[in-house]
């Protein structure tokens, strides 16, 4: 009964073998077996299962060319290695093939035939039975081709550690290890791809476009990736809209609304030809033709695409597309396809019906339009010529897919290769054991595959890198219209090398495109028109930072291309120009000698200086007259000096300041005006006293000698001095360069402490208001003593000067600064030249002296005596007579 009970299950086990999985499929019987998954259909039909009655299973519908030449190439890399003597020797590769029809749901009914097989197996139920049709495991499976399918496949196959080896699947989910563990492919992940699509639009400077994805597992990630990318680069995605074939078409007219009205013109797909199409369809049906369209490998080849009717709308296209590979012989082999040769191949009697538009006799599809359900065909003999149609079949002109899966099933026969080559001692399994070939299972291949390391026929290095990808690189294509046929072409005019270094990845030729089918004029999908030179991009409120308004510099700022975000500001030594494109260098200025104004100073301060040269000349002349005496001689020498000082410390003012330049200016002009007014206030004083001292004694002639004179002069200068040497040494006056001022650089001196020329101009003043106030007491002397009325006189003019300095000075700038500092000096130094010394020039030489004597204050005068110059001295009649011998060579001998 035991055994009776083994023999049902081993028989129901070879029916569900025999039987499982989709009724068309590819099958040879081998001594290994692979899998194969291909997208024969590009879907299937839309029917609603109401479940009244036993679910049907749906059907696939329009035919994939394109799926199945790279079904072709899997068989023929089989063929070409059982026909080998050097790979495999002796060992047969079978295959079963099964179409997915671009659905998770077939390509899971499929699948389920490969890992019932090895479920079955893992039973080990041979020794109850003798099966001579037994079906060995799937030890590896090639496919599927969309990222979506793949996914669940992996999923699947996973469980068992069943290698999968996609050649289309390119979703970045897929490289999750610990998810996906059995799932390799030939074909770079989208992440890659991503990166390569933004790095196209930051090339041709877009930064308003649109994206659409499909909505799965490729479109989904590769899009999530896309706006990573995008957002790295500040570019603006302006619609973000997921795509399905299966949409209805109110959903693809709401759809194709928004694009249209849309301002972006740059629209990126990362979907498969079958859910793109009913979008391009409908931009078809409204003509609308300027947009650009950017292709991820999925459909950057997509015959259901790449159609003449469609050109008007996608014509220029840029798009992705795997490294071309050459497969030697594969071109004879597609033309070799024959119903009745291929008897294994039940894909081939569809693909004859659909190329031929025909029916092969038994066919189906012929019972199905003799009942009316599809348009009526002519019957075929299935002997016609395939070279004769034009077919995507048989564009190997650029083997992309195909060479993938070719490469894939070489992938897997070099690892069966190493197993079967393997050294006991140095195997990859336990104890560094070897797998054995004639009972191998699906989990040593795989691991075998993990360490794959080989050169294949042409000299490729084919190695699986830690995501078990390969490393592959982009061929960017642009869509062009064929001048022979009209057809669709697509045109080489770039690569992308995704293991080189960044900004060396892309490389385009941007002369071979042309755009919109047409024109050779990059498009334009920007949310704003570039800035122009000399503007820059301002924001706009509750805008995205794409759009944005133009702009202008500012002054001293400027930018010299187009879209600038920033002004860049002019360095400190240029200003911008009037456009703001550029900066110039600044003109330096500075108190010149070469300028009116400068010359004009430099002249006033070379009069002031002969003047004053010419009175001390006529002084020195005329020494010994009674009106060089009587104006104290000696100091009056010094004074003159003082003010041949005061003059030509103003032409220190004068030209490119410099920092020797700065520091003796300001001290050679206090130090210069203060010995003057030193001078004047110690001979002011002198008068003053003299008038009212009571009687000279001998304290007086002490007092007033000539050397305590010039000692007092010296101690007033010496304050000065030492103000001087103290700001010297702790603030020392420097050249500066002021880049405050529009377009000029003014070169002035930066005085280093305004507290120190506070003092130094404060203690001149201080000097000049106490010989103010003694030159005011002067002035009820008798009329003819003048002296002190011009004493009066220059002081004033002193204060007038210097008190119109102070605002002048702290409200002007540049270079003058300078200007009315040198105004100020020469004039206050000419108001002391003339009011002082002027009045005594032109005296003549026969003036009449005379001489008051009071008597205790009580002047005594002679109204009948008139003197040209009187000296009045106030003395006590009855002292000695010496006293008033002294007074007089005191004002007239002095």
């Amino acid at each position: 009964m035991r055994l009776f009970l083994y023999y049902l299950l081993v028989l129901g086990s070879n029916y569900v073998i025999s039987t499982y999985g989709p009724h068309q499929r590819a099958q040879m019987t081998g001594d290994i077996l692979l899998g194969g998954l291909f997208p024969m259909h590009f879907g299937v039909a839309s029917k609603d299962q109401d479940l009244a009655a036993r679910p049907e299973s749906t059907q696939c519908v329009r035919f994939n060319f394109r799926g199945f030449r790279w079904l072709q190439a899997m068989i023929f890399a089989i063929e070409e290695i059982n026909n080998s003597s050097i790979l495999l020797p002796n060992i047969t590769l079978g295959y079963r093939i099964f179409d997915t029809c671009n659905t998770v749901s077939k390509a899971l009914e499929a699948t389920l035939s490969f890992v019932a097989q090895n479920k079955i197996d893992s039973l080990n139920l041979d020794e109850f039975c003798n099966c001579t049709d037994h079906i060995p495991s799937t030890i590896a499976v090639v496919g599927a081709a969309g990222s979506a399918v793949s996914t669940a496949v992996a999923n699947l196959l996973g469980l068992f550690y069943i290698p999968q080896i996609s050649y289309a699947s390119s979703s970045r989910l897929l490289s999750n290890k610990n998810q996906y563990k059995s799932f390799m492919r030939t074909i770079p992940t989208d992440e890659y791809q991503a990166t390569a699509m933004a790095d196209i639009i930051e090339y041709f400077q877009w930064n308003w476009v649109i994206a659409v994805a499909s909505d799965d597992d490729y479109g989904r990630p590769g899009i999530e990736k896309f706006e990573k990318e995008m957002e790295e680069r500040d570019i603006c995605i302006h619609l973000n809209e997921l795509i399905s074939q299966y949409f209805e078409d109110h959903e693809i007219r709401a759809l194709a609304d928004r694009i249209e009205n849309s301002t972006a013109k740059v629209i990126v797909v990362f979907a498969g030809g079958p859910d793109i199409e009913p979008l391009i369809k409908e931009m078809v049906r409204r003509n609308i033709t300027d947009r650009t369209w950017l292709a991820s490998e999925a459909w950057a080849s997509s015959s259901l695409i790449a159609k003449p009717e469609y050109l008007d709308v996608v014509g220029g296209t840029i798009g992705f597309a795997l490294r071309a590979g050459l497969i030697p012989g594969f071109r004879e082999f597609l033309q070799q396809v024959q119903p009745k040769k291929d008897s294994h191949n039940e894909f081939v009697r569809e693909f004859w019906e659909e190329t031929f538009n025909c029916y092969l006799e038994d066919s189906p599809r012929l019972q199905e339009s003799e009942n009316g359900s599809t348009s009526f065909r002519p019957l075929c003999t299935g002997e016609e010529d395939i070279t004769s149609v034009e077919t995507p079949y048989l564009d190997y002109t650029h083997l992309r897919i195909s060479y993938n899966a070719y490469v894939a099933v070489y992938s897997i026969a070099q690892a069966l290769q190493d197993i079967f080559t393997c050294t006991p001692g140095r195997g990859l399994f336990a104890n560094n054991s070897c797998a054995d070939i004639r009972k191998i299972e699906a989990w040593q291949v795989l691991k075998q595959l993990r360490h794959l390391n080989y050169t294949n026929s042409i000299g490729e290095k084919m190695q699986f890198d830690e995501n078990a990808e390969l490393v592959a690189n982009y061929t960017i294509i642009n869509w062009q219209r064929s001048t022979e046929d009209g057809s669709v072409m697509f045109k080489e005019v770039g690569y992308y090398n995704i293991h080189a270094k960044r900004g060396g990845k892309l490389s385009i030729d941007k002369t071979k495109i042309l755009w919109n089918g047409y024109y050779s004029e990059v498009p334009f999908s920007n949310c704003s028109e570039d800035c122009e030179p000399g503007t820059r991009k301002g924001i706009i409120d509750s805008m995205p930072t794409c759009c944005f308004e133009c702009t202008e510099c500012s002054d001293g700022e400027f930018s010299n291309h187009r879209d600038a975000s920033v002004c860049t500001k002019c360095p400190n030594n240029s200003w911008s120009n009037g456009n703001h494109t550029f900066c110039f260098l600044k003109e330096i200025e500075f108190l010149s000698w070469t300028e009116p104004f400068g010359i004009a100073l430099a002249i006033c301060a070379v009069v002031g200086v002969v003047l004053t040269v010419f009175v001390m000349g006529v002084f020195i002349r005329f020494r010994n007259t009674p009106i060089v005496k009587a104006t104290n001689r000696e100091l009056s020498y010094v004074l003159l000096f003082s003010l041949i000082c005061c003059f030509s410390s103003s032409l220190i003012f004068i030209g490119e300041p410099q920092d020797w330049t700065c520091r003796l200016r300001q001290p050679a002009f206090g130090i210069s005006f203060v010995l003057c007014i030193s001078c004047i206030l110690v001979k002011t004083n002198r008068v003053l006293l003299v008038f009212e001292a009571k009687i000279p004694t001998s304290l007086h002639r002490k007092w007033w000698g000539l050397n305590l004179q010039f000692l007092l002069v010296f101690l007033f200068t010496f304050v000065q001095v030492t103000i001087c040497v103290v700001w010297l040494y702790n603030a020392p006056p420097s050249s500066y360069r002021n880049y405050d001022i529009d377009e000029i650089i003014f070169i002035t001196c930066n005085e280093g402490s305004v507290m120190a020329l506070g003092f130094l101009i404060g203690y001149t003043c201080l000097l000049a208001a106490i010989c103010f106030f003694f030159a005011f007491k002067s002035r009820k002397l008798p009329e003819n003593f003048t002296e002190a009325k011009f004493i009066t006189f220059s002081m004033l003019i002193f204060f007038i000067v210097w008190i119109s300095f102070i605002p002048a000075y702290f409200s002007t700038y540049g270079k003058f600064v300078a200007a009315v500092e040198a105004i100020a000096i020469l004039a206050s130094s000419f108001g002391q030249l003339a009011c002082i010394f002027f009045n005594k020039v032109h005296y003549p030489q026969n003036i009449s002296l005379g001489f008051y004597l009071t008597d205790n204050h009580k002047i005594a005068h002679n109204h009948e005596k008139h003197f040209s110059k009187v000296f009045l001295c106030s003395v006590d009649l009855h002292e000695s007579p010496f006293t008033l011998i002294l007074l007089l060579l005191t004002d007239v001998t002095n």
